[in-house]
């Protein structure tokens, strides 16, 4: 009991606690309308535009949620800012539906080639399109990574060590909490604590999560969304719509294109949409990046920098250093060692729905409401190492009859299901799979509507993968029918890409340092989930930002020692 409450005063500290700071180095709540629209678009009108020929101090390709954090943080911190975006900048209140089918604009659906022997689907799952990326359509859980996820090499004989601890991306962790913001209850795994915002009123599917958990003596707790619980700034409170992955009209679910872009463009920085990048421009020996060129309106284009920053997530970021092979790296930028591209991980995300006699109706809530890191650590008497996390998950009806298609069942055993939806109950996994060389991004001979060779994605699950989803599979089924569950079904997925430029303490294991910047290109950073060495089982939002807030932060702390490389060459 004395725990709890401790726990509580943690979380009610936090949540009473002063937002001035938070409005001081980013005001992006409070540059939203309070007119009830969802933008403000003379932000939009009134941007500040570059020309191609000027040098700007940073262009990043991608606006999701490391390209976005980026740009908010380095245009706040003075410098000049172009991004990138080959998506639209949406307007929430004309262009987002409250529609499953008619949201799949917000997906990247570019093609790509998949391969090996377990292919990974490409598009909603995965994939951003427009400014705030995926983080427009992800569902908003937002949980940390555990002090574990940064040493599992060694600890426990697989994956891969981090070049940072969790130790110096803790100040960056709550940084981000603070600015999304993030709700939930005090959180007992990994590294202990609170969050900004109290937890949400638990729905349904939650309720179900927690009296089947409760039977087992398995610990859930409700959050961590980013999702705010009362106004923050001129955003509104949470309506529990159910619609977190169509794209928020309320402005209350945390993507990038409200919580970081209103200030960045506030502070000077441009957002230029329709750009498709092509290749990273280098000098004439390949040293130092010099720009990015693009695809806009069927023209041909080069933004000129001092310093680039590629944030096109796991598949485009690998595909994009391979398109700028030149002389010094006829085999694709940054990868002379042969590692651009490699160890691309997704996590296994089985999802098990249980039927119940009692209308549960999960929509009414977040998606990701109630979840538990019980099994999340290696557990030296499982026949596996390292674990997963389990969550809620609501799939509206649509995904919902895909779920039982992929059961077998069709016609009018289909519509008996599909009738029944408001009695069901759907858990989610995310399984940590380990990072393989063999899993990687190549290019296809296949190419693009702008003529670019597209990526093709091999992957493969080792036998440590399966050993770990079969587990994750079992648990759920186990806690659904602890919960008075009548009839249990499971399909199997994937989620969440990350990996393919991994950070590393040197060239010969990794693309990038612990700073973002790459081995070989002093002033080339990137800035997305491909740098993950490791995947955890949490969902990799929180700490693409959180390690961009970490970098974007020591950058400006080297301004005045040279970081930014000159027009002519010289030293970076």
């Amino acid at each position: 009991m004395k725990g709890r409450l401790a726990a509580a005063r943690a979380t009610l500290a936090r949540s009473a606690g002063s937002q001035r700071a938070i409005r001081e180095r980013n005001a992006s709540a409070w540059l939203l309308p309070d007119d009830g629209s969802r933008f403000d678009q003379h932000l939009v009108e009134r941007m500040r535009r570059f020309e191609d020929a000027d040098e700007v101090d940073l262009v990043i390709v991608g606006c999701g949620a490391g390209g976005a954090t980026l740009a908010q943080r380095m245009a706040h911190a003075g410098w000049s800012v172009v991004c990138l975006e080959a998506g639209p900048f949406w307007d929430p209140d004309t262009q987002w539906v409250s529609d499953e089918a008619g949201s799949h604009q917000l997906y990247w659906n570019e093609p790509r080639v998949i391969s090996g022997p377990d292919p990974v689907p490409m598009g909603s799952n995965n994939s951003g399109r427009g400014v705030g990326g995926s983080t427009v359509h992800f569902a908003g859980f937002v949980p940390r990574l555990h002090p574990s996820d940064f040493t599992t090499l060694t600890d426990d004989g697989v994956g891969a060590d981090w070049p940072i601890g969790y130790e110096e991306l803790r100040p960056s962790y709550e940084r981000i909490e603070q600015e999304l913001p993030v709700a939930g209850q005090y959180w007992p795994w990994g590294d202990p604590h609170g969050y900004p915002h109290a937890p949400h009123p638990v729905g349904g599917n939650g309720e179900v999560f927690l009296r089947g958990a409760a039977a087992l003596g398995i610990e859930a707790r409700v959050g961590p969304v980013a999702i705010t619980n009362g106004r923050f700034g001129n955003r509104p409170h949470c309506v529990y719509r159910g619609f977190c992955l169509q794209g928020c009209k309320v402005n209350a679910k945390g993507s990038t294109l409200i919580t970081h872009i209103p200030d960045a463009l506030a502070h000077g920085a441009e957002i230029r949409t329709g750009s498709m990048a092509a290749a990273i421009e280098t000098d004439a020996q390949g040293r130092y990046a010099t720009g990015v060129r693009y695809l806009r309106e069927g023209r041909e284009h080069v933004q000129r920098a001092r310093m680039v920053a590629v944030a096109g997530y796991a598949i485009e970021t690998p595909r994009l250093l391979l398109n700028s092979a030149d002389r010094r790296f006829p085999d694709g930028l940054c990868n002379d060692h042969d590692l651009v591209g490699r160890y691309v991980m997704v996590q296994g995300a089985p999802q098990t729905a249980g039927r119940f006699a009692d209308e549960i109706r999960a929509y009414k809530a977040p998606p990701p409401e109630v979840s538990s890191e019980v099994f999340y650590e290696t557990d030296p008497a499982k026949p596996y190492r390292r674990g997963y996390a389990i969550q809620t998950v609501s799939p509206l009806p649509i995904t919902w009859a895909e779920h039982v298609a992929a059961q077998g069942h069709w016609g009018r055993d289909l519509r008996g299901y599909l009738q029944d939806y408001i009695h069901w109950a759907t858990l989610g996994a995310l399984c940590e799979l380990l990072p393989q060389a063999g899993n990687r991004v190549t290019l296809a001979d296949e190419r693009d509507r702008h003529g670019l060779p597209v990526a093709n994605f091999s992957y493969s699950q080792c036998d440590n993968d399966r050993a770990v989803i079969k587990a994750a599979r079992t648990t759920m089924e186990e806690i659904l029918r602890a919960a008075g569950a009548t009839e249990v079904i499971t399909i199997e997925r994937y989620a969440h890409l990350v990996g393919g430029c991994r950070m590393a303490a040197d060239a010969e294991h990794g693309v990038v340092d612990g700073d973002l910047r790459t081995f070989a290109i002093p002033n080339l950073l990137i800035t997305d989930g491909s740098v993950l060495p490791t995947q955890g089982s949490a969902n990799p939002a929180l700490t693409i930002m959180a390690l961009v807030d970490r970098a974007a932060r020591r950058l400006v702390a080297g301004e005045r020692q040279g970081l930014r490389t000159p027009t002519e060459g010289g030293s970076a």
